[in-house]
């Protein structure tokens, strides 16, 4: 009856273990997975622009050293600041996001004087969005969903 009772314990103990090690690979599946998933999270550097002409890339301009605009991403928040040296006025804007695989949503709360100025008529703003792991580029679209112009970002955090 010991002997029974011992080797019960131990299919027992060796059922268990068996199952926190599954659940370990499960666990340790979904943070890979979670890691690898495209998320607007961290601090994005501009890059270049495009404009468009009959829903296809006409050029792009490439931004000047003196041009900085920076945009970061917590999980709901978003603001970004630009700075232009030669532009007396001051930009940032800060507010909520959401997105999908195609689409930006940004609802401003308030920003610099100017941009202010801008949120008194317009404070959702909604882009075409194309993610990547370490780039992404927001379209501006026109009112026939026709794309006009682009912003393009590296993540630099």
């Amino acid at each position: 009856m010991k002997n029974y009772l011992i080797y019960c314990l131990i299919v027992l103990i060796s059922i268990a273990s068996c199952k926190n090690s599954s659940d370990s690979s499960e666990d340790m599946a979904t943070a890979k997975n979670s890691k690898n998933a495209l998320t607007l999270e961290g601090a994005w550097e501009l890059v270049s622009f495009y404009n468009y002409v009959d829903n296809k890339v006409s050029d792009t301009i490439y931004r000047s050293d003196n041009l900085k605009q920076i945009k970061m991403y917590t999980k709901t928040k978003v603001m970004w600041s630009k700075s232009l040296p030669s532009d007396s006025l001051e930009w940032f804007g800060y507010g909520s996001y959401e997105y999908s695989d195609s689409t930006l949503y940004e609802a401003l709360s308030y920003g610099s004087k100017t941009m202010n100025a801008i949120l008194q008529d317009h404070t959702e703003f909604e882009f075409r969005l194309l993610l990547e792991k370490d780039r992404f580029t927001q379209i501006e679209i026109d009112e026939d969903g026709n794309p006009i112009y682009g912003e393009n970002y590296i993540r630099i955090e």
